[in-house]
């Protein structure tokens, strides 16, 4: 953005118009990228929204598990089976999880694969299908998934992660400016720049960790959220350092930043890589209200730097923001990954 409004100046414009005519380029490429996701993007990972159950039988079909074969009596429901120890499954899901059988698909017509992994009955497999397809839910089902535990989890972590990205960004160029008279504007502009720059790296990185993590620890939940908590301490202790050294070399400044920033952008990643296992039937819900935690982070954080003398003290919000970054981070440590009985997601 510095740089395009530099280039206005320098085209005859204003500073007052130039930094106008500035905000059009954000515009053009967020309507560009909606447009592309809009026309270019499948719905899902896996196809159209609209046959989301079908994929759910291919699952089935390729575990040898037939769904027709007298183990549902109506759609969602199991019968001849014993009452699983399980999350009941809301209402609606009943309602839209039957499986659609657009096309007939056989096990002989898809890839062969391993043995059943939990060595879990057909009932079982099939209530955990129906568990995974998203559905509509209703209001009581929509307010229990966004006040479980492990909803809250999401939105306090997300908030450290994304909403101290957002609120360190914003005032990062006027720091480097106090700390360091000897830069022009632009110029730490350009340096903190590379604080979101290495979103291109240190986002997926944390997701990428987190996928090992899940794989080569026997799929175990507890280590993807083990992760997002590893960052979120990393990260408090990593601003409590930089508030409280206020460091006015400028190479000491841009490393402990850059440090910083690879455990608090990687905790983004991370976050999201635990998302689809809570609540997946309920998918949406969760992942909207993750990415308001994160938005309400940077209103929150965005105050802290605002009333620190004055908004002058950037060295006092960055410590402080660490205090409760660290906080949060412990105390949201014992919520187990997912609620206890939840049907599919593992």
């Amino acid at each position: 953005m510095p740089a395009v409004y530099d280039g206005f100046v320098h085209m005859g414009y204003s500073p007052g118009k130039s930094w106008r005519l500035t905000f059009i380029v954000p515009l053009v490429m967020v309507i560009l990228c909606g447009v592309c996701l809009l026309l270019f993007c499948p719905d899902t990972p896996t196809g159209k929204w609209s046959d989301r159950h079908q994929h759910a039988h291919e699952a089935l079909v390729i575990h040898g598990v037939d769904e027709t074969a007298g183990v549902v009596d109506v759609p969602g429901a199991i019968t001849d089976k014993a009452p699983l120890d399980t999350e009941k499954r809301p209402a609606s899901a009943s309602k839209d999880a039957g499986l659609e059988k657009k096309d007939t698909i056989t096990a002989s017509s898809l890839p062969p694969t391993f043995d059943h992994e939990a060595q879990m009955t057909k009932e079982e497999m099939l209530v955990t299908a129906q568990g995974e397809i998203v559905v509509k839910p209703s209001l009581s089902e929509a307010i229990r998934v966004a006040i479980s535990p492990q909803t809250i989890f999401h939105i306090l972590t997300y908030m450290n992660s994304f909403g101290g990205e957002l609120a360190i960004n914003s005032i990062l160029a006027s720091y480097y400016y106090k700390n360091f008279p000897n830069l022009t504007q632009t110029t730490a502009a350009n340096w903190a720049a590379m604080f979101g720059f290495l979103n291109f790296v240190t986002r997926p990185l944390g997701g990428i960790v987190s996928d090992l993590l899940y794989k080569y620890f026997n799929h175990n939940l507890w280590f993807k959220k083990a992760w997002i908590i590893v960052c979120g301490v990393i990260t408090g202790i990593m601003l409590i350092i930089i508030g409280r050294l206020d460091p006015h070399d400028q190479s000491t400044m841009i490393g402990l930043v850059s440090l910083m920033s690879i455990f608090l952008e990687a905790g983004n990643g991370a976050n999201f890589s635990l998302v689809p296992h809570v609540h997946p039937y309920a998918n949406g819900i969760l992942s909207g209200l993750t990415g308001a935690g994160g938005n309400l982070g940077g209103v929150i954080f965005a105050i802290i730097f605002r009333f620190m003398d004055g908004g002058a003290n950037y060295a006092k919000a960055f410590w402080v923001i660490g205090c409760i970054q660290l906080g949060v981070s412990l105390a949201v440590s014992w919520i187990p990954p997912l609620p206890k009985g939840q049907i599919g997601g593992h």
